[in-house]
């Protein structure tokens, strides 16, 4: 299943459009990678999205300066 462990952000779906018009099924699947981050003080893999992955390195920046 594609979902992020973070936000729950997963799979949409809509129509693939033709120049005339035509409309089949296509899927928009989200960015999602493998990443060990720390929480609550353990080290836990999980997967994030990439939104996700900015926002957790602008927080441990933020906390570094």
């Amino acid at each position: 299943m594609r979902i992020c462990d973070i936000c729950g952000k997963g799979v949409l779906t809509g129509h693939r459009i033709s120049h005339s018009h035509r409309k089949t099924k296509r899927k928009w699947l989200p960015n999602l990678q493998y990443k060990k981050i720390l929480i609550d003080g353990e080290w836990v893999r999980v997967r994030i999205c990439s939104r996700c992955l900015r926002t957790q390195a602008k927080k441990k920046s933020e906390i570094k300066k």
